[in-house]
């Protein structure tokens, strides 16, 4: 059997700091993509560019899997979707993702990759095929794989 050599993230908490946001929730039952333009970074994403470069070069294929906003409609999607784009070029500019995926509310990640995910959240994780973590150490553990 191969091994999946994907790394996949979730944005949203695992390393955009969307909730740190003043009012991101207003802002979100407003349809103002404000929150995914304005938040910061969640770990150090220089020591992060490395690693993933690192990996890639190895062979590993690197995947954004992130979700919309809830009760969104088509024209908040664009926006939010435009904004997360933006938001990995302006903080990451030198990762060249192979995949992003930004979906629907509640879509299940596991349909949407394999191997390693990190995600805030723990129902994504425990639902995952392959190998899932938390947010507390990415770079360490990204690092114990290159």
């Amino acid at each position: 059997m191969t091994e999946v050599r994907q790394i996949n993230f979730d944005m949203d908490g695992t390393i955009a700091n969307l909730y740190g946001v003043e009012g991101w929730l207003e802002y979100l039952i407003d349809k103002d993509e404000t929150p995914y333009v304005e938040a910061k970074p969640l770990v150090n994403l220089s020591a992060l560019a490395r690693v993933l470069n690192r990996l890639q070069r190895n062979g590993y294929e690197l995947n954004i899997i992130s979700w919309l906003a809830k009760n969104s409609d088509d024209v908040y999607d664009e926006k939010v979707i435009l904004a997360k784009k933006n938001w990995l070029a302006k903080h990451m500019p030198s990762v060249k993702w192979n995949n992003v995926n930004i979906v629907t509310y509640g879509t299940p990640k596991q349909n949407l990759g394999q191997g390693i995910l990190f995600d805030d959240e723990k129902p994504n994780r425990d639902n995952w095929n392959g190998t899932a973590y938390d947010v507390d150490n990415i770079v360490g553990t990204l690092k114990k794989l290159a």
